[in-house]
């Protein structure tokens, strides 16, 4: 056995001590854990010899660097080569599967939100979500990387999900397709109010985001403004910055902090970028609102731009770098928390909305009959030449929207509304 270990000490060494991609200074200060490393030694050598299946050195060498990894926290991941091509083609936001955000939250996997208008979402799958089953295969004690590498294939080809909601196992047939997802669209709501909608910060979701408002601007004057959150998983952190940064002209956005130096910054609003800094804004968040999404309802509430309406979000506040390491792997490791301006850390937390408006469906009762003055026969005018109102006109007005989204039509509300709030100040 000594001969053997011998043997495999030199590679297992040379993986071990490559030097700290964050300090110099922390290497010259640690002491190397010899015993620690015997035992790794030791353990390598007996998987080795005496699993009962034939394992290559380096199949137990990743097991055993994904394992060290994925025990720090649910966001942090060692990738090889390969799976490091995969990982980067997720974050491009074009890739083939069937569209949804997952979480793995005490070994269970849970769906953060499926992506617009992906298999997942048209099936009806919903944030908060456990996936149980995924084909044949129980995820228990997957690691992600197998979990992403299950649901993505073939486009056109069939995968099978049985999820857990409310106690219930519901099963789902997806078509894997090719999601190619736009993350911001945009549309008019009502006189003057413009309605954003971020699926996901991409790279050039900030852009994106300026063109929208840009190509609003020419065909009206923006009134009011609803962006729209909700089910956004977050990405990169730099366009949550940009969305900011168009509201408010200056003052902290958010900072991170961590143990080294380079995991410590500052982001700050600029006058040039600001495009809306005095319309009222109403953003919508529910717990399908993670990371970036967050900074971005949390800053605008801490610097009281904006109503953050809905319910309380997913409270994922923590940063991952990803890196390379010499032999082409990467690590996605967890460096540091965001804070909003105020000093708020959103980890484990969330943002709690200004007002609580769970979506709901509203329904009239059966059988509800009310009349108006003008369906009265023989009425008076109106006297000013104003048009008459019926029942008819009061329950159009407010059934589809409301019916449809309550959560938008309680911000609808609330930007035609407050106009006339601030005008009697």
């Amino acid at each position: 056995m000594i001969n053997i270990l011998r043997q495999h000490i030199p590679f297992l060494f040379m993986v071990l001590l490559a030097q700290p991609v964050f300090s110099a200074d922390i290497q010259e200060k640690s002491i190397l854990p010899t015993a620690e490393i015997q035992s790794f030694v030791e353990t390598f050598e007996t998987i080795r010899e005496g699993y009962v299946e034939v394992l290559s050195d380096e199949d137990i060498l990743n097991k055993a660097l994904k394992g060290m990894v994925s025990g720090l926290d649910p966001h942090s991941e060692y990738f090889t080569k390969s799976e490091l091509v995969d990982f980067n083609e997720l974050t491009s936001g074009n890739y083939a599967g069937i569209g949804v955000e997952v979480e793995m939250r005490d070994n269970h996997l849970i769906i953060v939100t499926p992506v617009d208008a992906s298999a997942a979402a048209e099936a009806g799958i919903l944030p908060g979500d456990v996936i149980i089953k995924i084909d044949n295969t129980l995820i228990t004690d997957l690691g992600m990387q197998d979990i992403v590498t299950l649901m993505r294939g073939e486009i056109g080809t069939t995968v099978t999900l049985d999820i857990e909601r409310d106690g219930e196992v519901k099963h789902y047939e997806l078509i894997r397709r090719l999601v190619e997802d736009e993350s911001v669209t945009e549309k008019w709501l009502d006189d003057g109010i413009a309605y954003f909608r971020l699926s996901q910060f991409q790279g050039d979701s900030a852009s994106e985001f300026y063109q929208s408002i840009d190509k609003l601007e020419q065909e009206r004057t923006i009134k009011g403004v609803v962006l729209d959150l909700r089910n956004n998983p977050g990405g990169v952190l730099q366009s949550a910055v940009g969305v900011v940064d168009a509201f408010i002209d200056k003052g902290m956005i958010v900072y991170t902090n961590g143990r080294h130096e380079m995991s410590k910054g500052q982001f700050m609003a600029t006058k040039e970028n600001t495009k809306l800094g005095t319309v009222p804004l109403v953003v919508l968040v529910n717990e399908g609102s993670a990371s970036a999404s967050e900074i971005v309802a949390g800053a605008l509430q801490d610097h009281q731009r904006a109503v953050i309406l809905g319910t309380e979000t997913f409270g994922k506040g923590s940063v991952q770098t990803v890196v390379p390491l010499s032999n082409g792997d990467a690590v996605k490791l967890t460096t540091a928390l965001y804070y909003t301006p105020n000093g708020r850390s959103i980890q484990a937390q969330g943002i709690t909305p200004d007002l609580v408006v769970p979506q709901a469906t509203l329904t009239f009762e059966k059988g509800q009959f009310f009349i108006k003055e003008a369906e009265l026969k023989g009425h008076l005018d109106n006297g000013t030449g104003g048009k008459e109102r019926t029942s008819a006109d009061v329950k159009s007005d407010i059934s589809e929207l409301a019916q449809t989204d309550f959560q938008l039509f309680q911000a609808v509300t609330i930007l035609k509304t407050l106009p006339k709030l601030v005008q009697k100040q």
